[in-house]
């Protein structure tokens, strides 16, 4: 996963107008949009799905377009948002967002849904900033640390996360650092570390002793250059991309590097949360109640079978040339390592999906100290319960 590097024209923003026109979006897109594409159009449109059920149906509940803001571009990290994406989507290079019938189960639940893409995509702005900038956006995908840190001015609030925690690493060569096991190691090294200014992690390892103040460097920009012109610094990553990415796919290095979890070393944070204005949290409770469970049972399904909303990130990320490329062999990977790890699994209560408010309030805790000697401006005591809610979520999918 790369740093934490909108809506479509409104040519398919209402469901009815997207069905009607279905049979001439090639020649539309090519006349008049020259930054929309289809896609899928073996099934073009959502009148190739059977409805739902009853109970899956949202016509009546959501928003006839439930737009969602990513914090990155696609990958297979947030599979919980992307696979609700049915066939026939279309993809807008212009607005980097994909709009199409929203699916539950391979059936149309009657509303659509808009993926927008993040980080450059938005200006690197946060999530939690493009939310309150534009009221369209409905839903948002932001990583603990960052809904923590936007609560002052921002809040918004969690209803599921899409991951029990960040899989952020620090990595490093380990033929220039032969010894070094843990983050802890290298902070007893002089390298460099190398890391995105927009991280709260490497403050919090910092704080915590494990890092020097002065080894930081925050100058990274999601590039391999750095590290393979100086492998002796260490930087920044996820472990469900770079470890292969660099192995497999960067010729200048296509060797194996080392690193460790930010979570091992006790940065513990729920991540990619799905998450509602707190100002709108009321005006959505209708249509949470209903989505949130199909997102934590599409998240679970992705575990064992993710070959699918694999082939959907592929295949959008393929057709924006201003996207980092996104293999299939990457998105496998990733898949296997988001299993393996832990990253998308239940909770403690055994539920995929749900929170354990001890462990947000103890991080709530943990974070705000150090949010504020960057000059947050938090509450001292912040109750997580303001940040994150269990009232939607689904005790069944297990």
């Amino acid at each position: 996963m790369r740093p934490y590097l909108r809506r479509v024209i409104p040519l398919f923003t209402h469901r009815r107008a997207r069905v009607a026109v279905a049979a001439a979006t090639v020649a539309l897109c090519g006349a008049a949009f020259a930054g929309c594409s289809e896609s899928g159009t073996e099934n073009a449109g959502s009148a190739g799905l059977e409805p739902a059920p009853a109970e899956y149906q949202l016509a009546d509940v959501c928003p006839e377009n439930v737009v969602v803001q990513l914090q990155w571009q696609p990958q297979s990290d947030m599979a919980g948002v992307i696979g609700l994406l049915g066939p026939g989507y279309s993809v807008d290079t212009g607005n980097k967002s994909v709009t199409g019938p929203l699916a539950f189960d391979g059936k149309d639940t009657g509303v659509d849904v808009t993926l927008r893409a993040g980080g450059p995509a938005i200006g690197f702005q946060s999530v939690p900033s493009a939310m309150y900038a534009d009221d369209s956006i409905d839903l948002g995908l932001v990583h603990g640390d960052q809904l923590i840190s936007a609560a002052k001015d921002q809040r918004v609030v969690g209803v599921t996360p899409l991951l029990q925690y960040n899989p952020s690493i620090i990595m490093w060569d380990p033929s220039s650092h032969p010894d070094q096991k843990t983050i802890a190691d290298i902070g007893k090294t002089d390298a460099s570390v190398v890391v995105s200014k927009d991280q709260i992690f490497p403050q919090w390892l910092v704080a915590k002793g494990l890092l020097k103040q002065d080894q930081l460097d925050t100058s990274y920009d999601g590039a391999p250059a750095r590290f393979v012109g100086d492998p002796t610094i260490a930087q920044q990553g996820f472990a469900n991309s770079e470890p292969y990415t660099y192995e497999h796919e960067t010729p200048s290095w296509n060797k194996p590097v080392a690193y460790a979890m930010v979570k091992d070393a006790g940065y513990d944070v729920y991540a990619s949360n799905v998450s509602v204005r707190a100002d709108k949290l009321e005006e959505l409770s209708p249509c949470l109640q209903k989505l949130v469970p199909m997102i934590q049972q599409t998240g679970k399904n992705y575990v064992n079978s993710p070959d699918a909303i694999n082939a959907t990130i592929v295949d959008w990320v393929s057709q924006d040339v201003a996207f980092t490329p996104y293999s299939a062999g990457e998105a496998a990977y990733s898949a296997g390592l988001l299993k393996d790890k832990g990253v998308i699994a239940p909770g403690p209560d055994g539920v995929y999906g749900s929170y354990d408010m001890a462990k947000a309030q103890s991080v709530v805790a943990d974070l705000v100290p150090i949010l504020n000697a960057d000059g947050a401006g938090l509450p001292a005591q912040l109750p997580a319960d303001q940040l994150f809610t269990t009232e939607f979520i689904s005790g069944q999918v297990r």
